[in-house]
């Protein structure tokens, strides 16, 4: 299942929401520069997010910046075209109606909330890994949970693999989000009992709840305007 167009419009171009884009872009670009030179690894472990660092209050790799600023550095950070690519197409489609419901100061505060908070749920889960975690996904979770409460009705144009078949599908948004919610519950439970793909499910499932609970918060005073016209 691959979202790739809602059917809410916006009021006004979401400007922060193509600036966290393009800033994801340029760094990314930058890291196909450093890998070219053999010195991306080094990077990604100078600003990815180590929990044991991060539990422990120390800098095992010598860090140039404090360890807990890796909460938010690491958001910008990508491992390969899939990652960056998946990544953004979600903030795009979603972020950009939360964006406008919120407004452009509350947005950027709320997307760097939910990324933090997202990496401090993965710490959660296991405190000691010295696993170097990059990416956006968690701050990108908040945003979803944030659109499943303002837009639960709108209508996401969905890709659907069903083996070897292809189709294209228009789903509510809550049963789009409910899926990739569900899924990120039942790849992080299976993977604390197997070896795992590397992939920080558990900082997925914190940054959705994340968003969830924290919503109401910034978007007091607009929330109900935009809600009545998400059932449009």
């Amino acid at each position: 299942m691959l979202p790739f167009k809602d059917n809410i419009p916006t009021e006004r171009f979401p400007i922060v929401t193509a600036l966290i884009i393009a800033i994801n872009a340029a760094v990314f670009l930058y890291e196909l520069t450093l890998d070219a030179a053999g010195k991306l690894d080094a990077f990604l472990a100078q600003y990815g997010m180590t929990p044991y660092e991060i539990t422990h209050g120390v800098s095992v790799t010598q860090r140039s910046i404090p360890v807990y600023l890796t909460l938010i550095t690491m958001m910008f950070l990508h491992g390969g075209w899939l990652h960056i690519g998946g990544n953004m197409l979600y903030l795009w489609i979603f972020g950009n109606n939360v964006e406008d419901t919120m407004g452009r100061f509350r947005f950027v505060f709320f997307y760097l909330a939910c990324g933090v908070l997202a990496g401090l749920a993965q710490i959660a889960v296991d405190p000691a890994s010295t696993v170097v975690n990059i990416g956006a996904s968690g701050a990108i979770a908040g945003i979803l949970g944030a659109y499943l409460l303002l837009f639960p009705r709108a209508k996401v144009t969905t890709l659907i693999f069903l083996v070897v078949f292809i189709t294209v599908v228009q789903l509510p948004a809550v049963v789009v989000l409910i899926f990739w919610f569900l899924l990120q519950l039942f790849s992080g439970v299976l993977g604390m009992s197997t070896s795992g793909d590397n992939v920080a499910y558990f900082a997925h499932i914190g940054g959705f709840i994340a968003g969830l609970l924290t919503i109401k918060l910034f978007t007091l005073g607009k929330h109900k305007v935009h809600i009545k016209r998400g059932y449009m």
